[in-house]
């Protein structure tokens, strides 16, 4: 069983004092994109509204204007060699959160979380207004609230008899599993739903293309419970619950493509900035840095959700990860990490935990 030279805040900081940092860094991210705001932002805004921008789209009733001038804003961040380099690299950040956060949601130990298993709601607020906000304001206090409240069951059940928190250990490890068609689902669901229109965006940066982008929580959502259905009626064997984590065929299936995708970007961005001038124009310098310094924002929110959770250990890994490989790289092996040792914070930190892992993780068959 790992060991902690210092214990991870969440086993012993009260939730007040954990959702304080998130809280700050909103704040900040307001305060920065407040400053880094120009003029022409609100140009054009102003010509979405004016109908003189997309006359197609601006004169839909209602959602026009903000849908306008959305495409818009992501049109000009796309306008040159150099943006849609960086956008790439920030495309595989979000295809890695999207990736992981799945993942989460169809853990057992989450379903009663109604934020945290149902994400396609948060994801759009995210994508559509509110950006990093929605990070740091929902979706990581959502996950730390149901932390603490695991802490506090596992803490609970350690105090009955040492057969009972044996056994509850054991159960405590089955509540990280999910239906082994989620092994097949959320892969598909996200390069689908995800990674193509992502992919489309980048390479025509039209309007429609980034329109489409736009919904992509949507997609993997409907993508993901499609393929669920078609496992499940088409398998032959009985469904199980794993902890994929335990086995290597589902690690490589959940998370090759945005680890894949990740060093692509990470090789293509530094390439260009090797072997290319700045190509870019003021709207697009400004549209792109405000993404920048979003992502920015969701990246110091997510390190210290991880360490939270798990000590300093998971986002030293995903720095160092991202430095060389790419941040989208450095999320999905950090994840990886982060749930070693999150498995032993919050299903039981007794010595036989390591042991009931194989019982529960690695005798079970993938797909049954």
């Amino acid at each position: 069983m790992p060991s902690f030279t210092l214990s991870p805040p969440i086993l012993h900081l009260p939730l007040r004092t954990l959702l304080l940092p998130p809280l700050l860094l909103a704040m900040a991210t307001t305060a920065a994109l407040f400053l880094h705001s120009d003029v022409d932002i609100a140009l054009l805004w102003s010509r979405c509204h004016a109908r003189a921008q997309i006359p197609a789209l601006s004169r839909v009733p209602l959602l026009g204007t903000p849908s306008c001038f959305l495409v818009s804003f992501f049109h000009a961040a796309l306008d040159s060699l150099r943006s849609r380099a960086v956008m790439a690299a920030v495309l595989a950040y979000v295809g890695a959160l999207a990736t992981v956060c799945t993942v989460e949601a169809a853990r057992r130990c989450n379903r009663s979380s109604g934020l945290i298993a149902r994400p396609t709601v948060w994801w759009l607020l995210f994508n559509l207004l509110g950006g990093a906000v929605v990070w740091q304001l929902v979706i990581v206090p959502a996950f730390l609230h149901r932390a603490k409240a695991l802490v506090a069951a596992a803490e609970e059940e350690e105090e009955e008899e040492e057969d009972d928190a044996v056994r509850t250990a054991e159960e405590r490890l089955e509540d990280r599993t999910l239906p082994d068609s989620e092994a097949v689902a959320i892969p598909i669901a996200v390069a689908v739903g995800y990674f193509v229109p992502s992919a489309l965006m980048l390479a025509l940066h039209s309007p429609a293309t980034i329109g489409i982008w736009l919904l992509f929580p949507l997609y993997v959502s409907i993508v993901r419970q499609a393929v669920r259905y078609v496992v499940e009626r088409i398998r032959r064997a009985s469904p199980v619950s794993i902890h994929h984590e335990s086995h290597w065929q589902c690690v490589v299936l959940v998370y090759a493509l945005p680890i894949a995708l990740s060093v692509a970007a990470h090789v293509l961005l530094l390439w260009n900035i090797a072997r290319h001038d700045d190509d870019r124009k003021k709207m697009t310098r400004l549209t792109a840095s405000f993404i920048e310094i979003d992502v920015q924002f969701i990246a110091f929110t997510v390190l210290y959700w991880v360490f939270v959770e798990a000590g300093w250990r998971v986002p030293l890994a995903m720095v160092a990860i991202s430095v060389v490989a790419g941040p989208g790289a450095g999320v999905c092996l950090g994840w990886l990490l982060r749930e070693r040792l999150v498995k032993y914070g919050f299903a039981g930190r007794k010595a036989r935990g390591e042991e009931e892992d194989g019982r529960v993780g690695e005798e079970r068959p993938l797909l049954g």
